[in-house]
């Protein structure tokens, strides 16, 4: 419903003002909306002009249940005229640890706590050195794992540009995103050069002392690039091979984002550890890592406080993290993210062949990526065309990833069917725009 222009006055009013002493560097969906927003609904936000917007972000995959979940809502309330921190046991934590035991794969049995994504990632590579007595890590290129210093080695993008120096020990090489391949090479032809030439890389580069290899099942910031089927295992096999952990970061594809509970589920491969984050909260801030019982003892990661976080786990936190999950159980929403995520996959795969522009769509449950590209060719659309892209889907309604050209579709878990196709019509209605206004 659109009441206002976009961003609105009152918005505009707020956001200027906001920024006369709030420091720079908050995320681009908001810097380049302005909006102001009051309340949410379901799949739906509102701002503070009265216009509504079907949300395709969910901050970043964080608002699984999307927002003000009733359920959600009043577990949140009565813990928090309880008690809410404290690394005390509490009833929430103690039937959260066990109900993820039940529904991890394999044998991860063992769960500890922290507030951020990065803050679990950096805990999940000291329990790997731990574990290992090893020191080397190995990431990959268009990987993404936080922001803090202890990560910034294992990112593979630009952002750590005059960062550095950054600590030693790390190693990237590319991940196997076939459809803009390193090696220009073409899948299975190619019997996995990309792996092949990981195995090298640590013959060459590193001391041969690799304590983990980290990655994430699905690439969430690269553009939910999914990986053809047997990388995973084949980096299971790798890391056997060298005596080191295989770490998979579920910070995005976990609790039922791409239609089953754990994205590793998908390749049916057992990592050593799994982190999880985002929306395994629901909103609130909680991640964790959750490993095999004989790697989480561990020293001295199992020391006391080794392992430890001031927020980690709080009373509060607990309490959103176990009425997410088990409202995602009740209300079968993995289920949900499959079928609606299929349905909607098939129609986006349709503009590849009506839409100039659309490209390589792909994606797995309700985390779904499409390159736009110059019509008739495999570049990426400039960020100019791409941000016009955001700001006439934004005044039409719809709040999506799409101001760079590597898309991400990754909407709350809740959203009816009718709101998805809904929002997908409106942009391929803006994308077919942006087309003619390239090609005219």
């Amino acid at each position: 419903m659109r009441r206002t222009q976009v961003p609105g006055p009152r918005s505009k009013t707020l956001f200027d003002l906001e920024a006369l002493y709030l420091a720079p560097g908050t995320q681009s969906v908001a810097l380049f909306s302005q909006l102001s927003i009051e309340r949410g609904e379901g799949a739906v936000l509102y701002d503070v002009d009265g216009n509504s917007y079907v949300d395709l972000l969910a901050g970043v995959g964080v608002a699984s249940l999307g927002y003000a979940h009733p359920r959600y809502v009043a577990a949140l309330q009565r813990q928090i005229a309880r008690i809410h921190v404290g690394s005390f046991t509490t009833e929430h934590r103690a039937a959260l640890v066990k109900l993820l035991a039940e529904l991890a794969p394999g044998d991860l049995n063992r769960t500890q706590f922290y507030s951020s994504g990065a803050e679990a990632v950096e805990a999940a590579l000291r329990l790997a050195k731990s574990r290992t007595g090893h020191t080397e890590v190995l990431g990959f290129w268009g990987g993404f794992h936080g922001k803090t210093g202890g990560v910034l080695p294992v990112l593979g993008s630009s952002f750590k540009h005059a960062l550095g120096p950054l600590m030693p020990g790390a190693y990237l090489a590319p991940y196997a995103a076939c459809a803009r391949c390193a090696f220009d090479k073409t899948f299975p032809s190619c019997e996995w050069h990309c792996v092949q030439f990981l195995r090298k890389k640590v013959e060459l580069e590193t001391s041969k002392d690799v304590a983990a290899i980290i990655v994430e099942p699905i690439q969430g910031t690269a553009g939910n690039v999914v990986p053809p089927p047997g990388y995973l295992q084949a980096l299971r096999r790798l890391a056997d091979e060298l005596g080191a952990l295989l770490i998979c970061d579920e910070m995005i594809t976990g609790f039922g984002r791409t239609g089953k509970m754990f994205a590793i589920e998908h390749e049916g491969v057992i990592p050593d550890v799994i982190t999880v984050g985002k929306g395994f909260g629901g909103g609130f801030p909680m991640s964790g890592l959750i490993a095999r019982e004989e790697v989480a003892f561990a020293k001295p990661f199992a020391n006391p406080s080794g392992s430890s976080s001031s927020y980690g786990g709080n009373p509060l936190a607990a309490a959103a993290a176990r009425v997410t999950i088990e409202t995602i159980l009740e209300e079968d929403l993995v289920e949900h993210s499959r079928r609606l995520g299929a349905k909607m996959l098939a129609e986006m795969r349709r503009w590849e062949s009506e839409v100039p522009i659309v490209s390589d769509v792909r994606g797995r449950g309700l985390l779904i990526g499409l390159d736009l590209v110059v019509p008739g060719t495999r570049t990426l659309l400039d960020k100019r065309t791409t941000r016009w892209i955001f700001d006439t889907l934004l005044s039409r309604g719809v709040l999506a990833m799409i101001y760079n050209p590597e898309v991400r579709i990754n909407p709350p878990l809740v959203i009816e069917e009718d709101q998805a196709m809904g929002a997908l019509a409106t942009m391929k209605d803006v994308l077919g725009e942006a087309a003619e206004r390239l090609v005219g």
